[in-house]
């Protein structure tokens, strides 16, 4: 969960040291006296208060805005550091620089960066299907929504997932990397984080039968020897 603002100014947030949800209690707090309006809200005062975690004592600050005397009760919290990085569990399987892509969009999530991590999001997308032999072929396979659709053609995604990857994956990378500027909300990026990982699991999670179908239809080609794969060192040769 986002990190809140709970009674006397105490911030329920995520400990990395810890590994869990703590309590990040207040240590001292200066502030700015700034009348200004933050989330339609008028305000008189910016704080930054300096935290520390219940648990395990780690330092945390905030950015605060208030419209009142009272921080603790009328406060608006804009930012908590450190970061809450929600990092979702992936097969072992996944080729390394994917993994290393997907974190990172992950990343650029946990400090509000939500283009940059849609973007990141449908890069993942392109690469796990190009590493599963989806790449183009002449007049075909040109494009990410081609692909897409040969990945549900061939059964390794259903047509329901396929709807979702264009619609929550592929639509919204799009309109950052060739649209013009909007804001992508945090709903759009949470999207973009679940169904990615939903569909590097379908092509990871049960790895030996999805080559199979994968080489039944011609994407990929078998391997000389056939060691069980457990990481993602090993990954099948495209067919171009």
């Amino acid at each position: 969960m986002k990190p809140v603002i709970k009674e006397n100014g105490v911030i329920s947030a995520f400990c990395p040291d810890c590994g869990v949800l703590s309590n990040f209690t207040p240590v001292t707090t200066p502030q700015v006296s700034k009348n200004h309006d933050f989330n339609g809200k008028t305000c008189s005062f910016i704080l930054y208060p300096f935290l520390q975690c219940v648990g395990c004592l780690r330092g945390g600050i905030a950015k605060v805005h208030s419209g009142g005397d009272n921080w603790t009760t009328t406060g608006i919290l804009e930012w908590f550091f450190p970061f809450y990085r929600n990092v979702a569990p992936l097969p072992p399987s996944v080729p390394d620089d994917v993994v290393a892509e997907f974190r990172e969009a992950e990343l650029c999530a946990s400090f509000g960066a939500n283009r940059a991590a849609s973007a990141l999001f449908r890069s993942v997308l392109e690469k796990t299907l190009k590493a599963n032999g989806y790449v183009r072929q002449g007049q075909n396979l040109r494009d990410l929504q081609s692909k897409i659709d040969e990945a549900a053609k061939d059964g390794i995604i259903t047509e329901a997932r396929r709807k979702r990857a264009h619609d929550e994956i592929r639509v919204l990378g799009n309109d950052v990397l060739h649209d013009d500027w909007r804001i992508v909300t945090d709903d759009e990026v949470e999207a973009a984080h679940h169904y990615t990982q939903r569909i590097l699991e379908d092509f990871y999670d049960e790895r030996t039968e999805v080559e199979k179908i994968l080489i039944a239809n011609k994407r990929i080609q078998a391997q000389q020897s056939s060691p069980q794969v457990t990481t993602s060192q090993t990954s099948p040769t495209p067919i171009t």
